[in-house]
């Protein structure tokens, strides 16, 4: 089974450098449940790092459970969808979330 870990461990080499062209920015996910737990994700200049926990300074913050967050990149579940449900919220600058989530490849 996936997990949020083994999404985030692979999501530098998921991203399309040519979509997140100059951005510089950080979006935290605070995950709850079983598979929860807390990560930050960089954009510099075309490349990306992710950081164990949520860095200081994050441009938005997306809250959401684990699981949906798994099914979610893996195409299970829409992210239209989920925000529209409630079952993503979001803190902090939404424009730099919803560019985040063209920048890489699902899955």
């Amino acid at each position: 089974m996936t997990t949020p870990a083994d999404i985030f461990a692979r999501t530098p080499d998921n991203l399309i450098p040519e979509k997140a062209g100059d951005m510089n920015a950080a979006v935290a996910f605070d995950l709850s449940g079983e598979e929860g737990g807390q990560w930050t994700v960089k954009i510099d200049n075309g490349s990306c790092t992710v950081e164990d926990g949520i860095v200081d300074g994050a441009d938005a913050t997306i809250s959401m459970t684990g699981s949906d967050y798994v099914d979610m990149m893996t195409g299970k579940l829409n992210p239209m969808m989920a925000f529209m449900g409630g079952k993503v919220k979001v803190s902090g600058d939404l424009n730099t979330v919803m560019k985040f989530q063209t920048m890489f490849k699902m899955g």
